[in-house]
């Protein structure tokens, strides 16, 4: 008698990693079935033809998917990814911090709500095209980054919990990108060749300034004033959501030397700019931190601080930090070699090696040095005006 094989449902994109992902399920005895997620708002459609929230990322999984014999189908989570994704975006925006939009879409859309529609077509796991691995152990999961340095994505996948990972599939976190679009020649898909998407999906251009004005519109905007470290009003600006740190463009102009958002005071709506020494952290806090069971860190008793290495977003390259998990969801990461740039909202993750211990949100720490003691209605220098260039 036949054993009844394991249904997986496959997030096809329209690009080449989840199409060779169908591929390489079938190839190891799955039940593969797969599925778009139709995520555009009506105004994404005009102006995002060619991304994963536009329909041409539907046409061209459905017809890889004809291409491997498999069904596929479209679930609209139109208003799902509105309200867990874009508008969380936005919020943080206004909020001063810099959020990386794909782990959320990850772990509530792609791994989260899924689920539902897994079961209801008699699946067993959820399986992407991310290059990570995940290593299934008798009681837990092991997440690892993917075999190719320059593609894994175990960064984004950070956040999922246990029940998440194990349903989760990810057979392409043994290879390396040209093996994958070798395979989709040798197999003759249209979409063998088709650009990896660099961009966030549904911020066209890469503009998110654009984005937040069209979706937001004028009137949401925080605006403010801009100081320098020491106290001195420099200028206005039409909103703490056009600025993040790091940030050169759309400051005041006057300085002898380079001038960068050093923080962002949502509390005032102020913008706090300084030199490149002033980007410098050594230590940071993190919350809703998310321990994987290797880590330990949820066992009784447990009391140990942590050496690993740490991305404080998905392009670092890592760096070596002692980690010391605290109370309520929060950690506190000790960087050996203080880092550029930290910047609230962004994910910071945590490996062992390869294998990925846990990782949380960046916090914002306290207002820049001076930053309280600035009055609003009598700034500490307020005579050092400039325009905003």
């Amino acid at each position: 008698m036949n054993q009844k094989r394991q249904g997986v449902l496959l997030g096809m994109s329209g690009g080449v990693d989840s199409s060779v992902a169908g591929y390489l399920l079938r190839q190891q005895g799955y039940e593969v079935i797969g599925v778009t997620m139709k995520v555009w708002p009506q105004d994404c459609i005009s102006r995002a033809e060619d991304k994963c929230c536009g329909p041409q990322a539907v046409a061209d999984a459905r017809g890889v998917a004809h291409s491997l014999g498999i069904p596929h189908y479209v679930v609209d989570e139109a208003d799902q990814f509105e309200r867990l994704v874009i508008d969380y975006f936005t919020s943080e925006y206004q909020a001063g911090r810099t959020l990386n939009p794909c782990v959320m879409c990850n772990e509530k859309l792609k791994f989260g709500n899924l689920w539902s529609k897994a079961a209801a077509l008699g699946c067993d796991y959820i399986a992407t095209g991310h290059y990570a691995i995940i290593e299934q152990r008798a009681d837990h999961a092991i997440l690892r980054k993917g075999r190719d340095p320059r593609k894994d994505q175990s960064y984004f996948l950070f956040s999922l919990r246990q029940a998440q990972l194990r349903r989760a599939l990810t057979p392409l976190g043994e290879m390396t990108k040209p093996q994958i679009r070798e395979i989709a020649h040798s197999l003759d898909l249209k979409v063998a060749d088709k650009a990896d998407s660099q961009e966030i999906c549904f911020v066209p251009g890469n503009d998110y300034k654009a984005f937040l004005r069209s979706h937001l519109g004028e009137n949401e905007f925080h605006r403010g004033e801009i100081y320098d470290v020491a106290g001195n009003f420099l200028g206005e600006h039409d909103g703490i959501e056009l600025f993040t740190i790091g940030q050169r463009k759309g400051l005041p102009g006057g300085s002898p030397g380079p001038r960068y958002v050093v923080d962002l005071d949502p509390a005032m709506n102020r913008v706090i700019v300084g030199d490149a020494d002033d980007l410098v952290t050594d230590e940071f806090e993190i919350d809703r931190a998310n321990w994987h069971p290797i880590a330990g860190v949820n066992e009784s008793g447990y009391d140990n601080e942590i050496e690993a290495t740490v991305k404080i977003r998905y392009s670092h390259p890592a760096t070596r930090a002692t980690l010391t998990p605290l109370d309520g969801g929060r950690a506190r990461v000790r960087l050996h070699d203080p880092q550029r740039a930290v910047t609230p909202g962004q994910a910071a993750v945590f490996y062992n090696d390869d294998v990925v211990l846990g990782g949380g949100w960046i916090c914002r720490g306290e207002p820049f040095r001076h930053s309280q003691s600035i009055g609003r209605s009598e700034p500490f220098n307020r005579s050092a005006t400039a325009t905003v260039v």
